[in-house]
């Protein structure tokens, strides 16, 4: 490792030398040189390979916390932290996505209620002013790590009571015999509120991904709206992208 974060270094760039660290610390980290979950080297370590400062070494350190790809562990040191990669391509609940990863997944909830639907919850379930929603607002955990806070809508003739609803809203749906065969999502990027920032145990300000989603019946009907709001700093979404017909058989326009 010391070899390798050496030649990633150019300390006789102007860049300041806690930069030229973290980035190659960064770069490094991307390329599975120093792998997720794996304690980093000692700030003493890092000083005597690459014959920085401590003081130095700590900054490039705390660049890399605030970024999120560092973790700090009480009493055990600080390590790479591990992403999770989240298809788009698959409706899965976060407690399916968390089990395939073999990760516990967890909630705490923040209210658990039937209630008035509210005008964008009647919009997105084509339910009429008046009816009522069973809605769920809790932050969603993996091994007791927050990760995401998510507020979830699903028409009440469907799940009438809180107590219906266990870990994982699509197996109580399942249960009810409505489980969703397709859904909508749209990501968008944003910052934490303060209030986010203290429920994902993250400064305020952070980096989230806000996800919009509308689950549907095989018959079209709408059955849930959710809406959640991502650590940045632990999800990557991916696709995966197919050519186009046309493009494939090559009968695209050059470029």
């Amino acid at each position: 490792m010391r070899t390798e974060l050496l030649a990633a270094l150019n300390p006789e760039g102007a860049t300041p030398r806690y930069l030229q660290l973290a980035s190659a610390l960064r770069y490094l980290i991307q390329r599975d040189v120093f792998r997720a979950d794996e304690a980093l080297a000692s700030e003493r370590d890092l000083a005597a390979w690459t014959n920085f400062a401590r003081i130095t070494v700590r900054r490039a350190i705390e660049v890399l916390l605030r970024e999120g790809i560092l973790t700090r562990r009480q009493g055990s040191g600080t390590y790479v932290t591990r992403r999770i990669e989240q298809p788009l391509s698959v409706l899965a609940s976060f407690t399916e996505e968390m089990s395939s990863r073999g990760r516990r997944a967890g909630s705490t909830w923040l209210s658990k209620e039937i209630a008035r639907v509210s005008s964008s919850e009647a919009l997105a379930l084509g339910l009429d002013p008046g009816e009522s929603v069973l809605r769920l607002s809790r932050v969603r955990t993996a091994e007791n790590e927050p990760l995401a806070i998510e507020i979830a809508a699903v028409p009440a003739s469907l799940l009438s009571s809180p107590d219906l609803v266990g870990d994982s809203l699509y197996a109580a749906l399942a249960t009810a015999g409505c489980r969703p065969a397709r859904g909508v999502q749209r990501l968008h990027a944003s910052l934490a509120t303060t209030q986010e920032a203290k429920l994902l145990m993250i400064p305020p300000g952070s980096a989230v991904l806000r996800i919009e989603r509308r689950a549907f019946l095989a018959n079209g009907r709408p059955i849930e709206f959710t809406i959640s709001a991502y650590r940045g700093d632990r999800y990557d979404f991916v696709a995966t992208l197919r050519s186009s017909p046309s493009e494939a058989n090559g009968e695209g326009e050059g470029v």
